[in-house]
């Protein structure tokens, strides 16, 4: 199986022997525990991983006990952990580790942000550097496939997501991503927060599944699924931190008109999106595709964000109560980047005489498949 050049790798790398932790989110399956094995190997015996999930090596994870991890670990220079976010307590052990052990290099990796941020990020201030490894990037699939390649083949990927086990099969797309959705993408939440209803889940995710690029109204998704406006929510929340779904919140500043406080969902893979509605006919023949298109530029704005700077600006849609709307809207060193996508370029949109008028910082740029891999590498 061909093995991805990750971004991050470079910087991640660069990262280690620095006196902190090293810690790498992703869902299950981005390809974190390939990674951090991959960087493991440059260290030879030196170095050692540690499979957080199985239950004899969790053993050696003691709350107060970092002397148990150091004998067992014995005299090696870096240590994986990964799916640290298994363990309970983890950000304390990992805490007082690095604070007993400085000279061993620890790397924790999670797969859902929800467990593994929560239990690591208190005590880790100031002694963790955090990565974020998610689906392959239009970047890394031009490191392994060429750009003509991945221009020809945008298609594909907006109809099966860039999962590596995915990208890298032939002609067992969907089955692979069966095996995502059903045996991967929900572990941690229906492991850790003991959801009693599982389906509940899984239908909220087919509704939202045929909302992509739409706002959302959570006492809608309530009603039909009759459950309570606050058990939506705290769903959504689980979804958004184990990296299924993404919240994109309106611009709200200056107009009395802008739609406040509303919220579009979209998903971190589009290959699990129409798996979920199960659909994945050629783009030609589907009335979906202006929604696909938004969603798949979006979140290749977000990876490209995290993979060269490690950081995510504030990013937003907006749109008023006279239907003047915009896609996404980035805001950096006072800055407004303002992007329009559409599928193809035979309608051009202007920026709307509201927005320009009342945010004249804004730079304004309409995406098509002609530009788009200049729009997010």
């Amino acid at each position: 199986m061909i093995i991805f050049e990750r971004t991050i790798e470079k910087p991640l790398k660069n990262s280690l022997f620095k006196g902190k932790i090293v810690c790498l989110y992703g869902p299950r399956q981005a390809g974190k525990t390939t990674l951090s094995k991959k960087i493991l190997s440059l260290f030879g015996n030196d170095g050692y991983y540690l499979n957080c999930e199985d239950a004899r090596e969790r053993n050696y994870l003691v709350i107060g006990r970092p002397d148990i991890l150091k004998n067992y670990v014995s005299d090696k220079k870096i240590v994986v952990l990964d799916e640290a976010q298994s363990i309970e307590n983890i950000g304390q052990i990992l805490k007082v580790f690095v604070d007993t052990y400085p000279e061993i290099q620890l790397v924790a990796t999670g797969s859902s942000s929800f467990e593994l941020a929560n239990t690591v990020g208190e005590p880790l201030v100031g002694r963790s550097i955090d990565f974020f490894l998610y689906p392959l990037s239009v970047a890394e699939l031009i490191l392994a496939y060429g750009q003509q390649e991945v221009v020809k083949n945008i298609d594909n990927f907006i109809r099966f997501g860039t999962y590596p086990a995915v990208v890298a099969s032939s002609k067992k797309e969907i089955e692979n991503l069966s095996s995502i959705a059903n045996n991967y993408l929900y572990k941690d939440i229906f492991t850790f927060e003991r959801i009693r209803k599982p389906k509940i889940i899984e239908d909220l995710l087919k509704l939202i599944a045929l909302q992509i690029g739409s706002e959302v109204s959570l006492n809608e998704l309530a009603q039909k699924l009759e459950v309570s406006r606050q058990t939506i929510e705290r769903y959504l929340e689980l979804l958004e931190k184990s990296f299924v779904l993404k919240r994109l919140y309106s611009l709200k500043r200056n107009l009395r008109n802008e739609i406040r406080g509303n919220f579009k969902i979209y998903f971190y893979d589009l290959g699990v999106r129409n798996y979920l509605i199960n659909n994945f006919n050629n783009l030609e023949i589907r009335n979906d595709t202006g929604a696909l298109f938004e969603n798949f530029f979006i979140m290749e704005r977000i990876k490209y964000h995290h993979n060269s700077k490690n950081y995510i600006p504030p990013v937003y849609f907006w749109r008023t109560y006279q239907q003047q709307e915009i896609d996404y809207i980035e805001e950096a060193d006072g800055m407004l980047k303002v992007f329009e996508c559409k599928l193809n370029n035979k309608k051009h949109k202007k920026i709307p005489g509201l927005f320009l008028k009342n945010y004249p910082e804004s730079n304004y740029t309409i995406v098509t498949k002609t530009n788009f891999i200049q729009s997010v590498i």
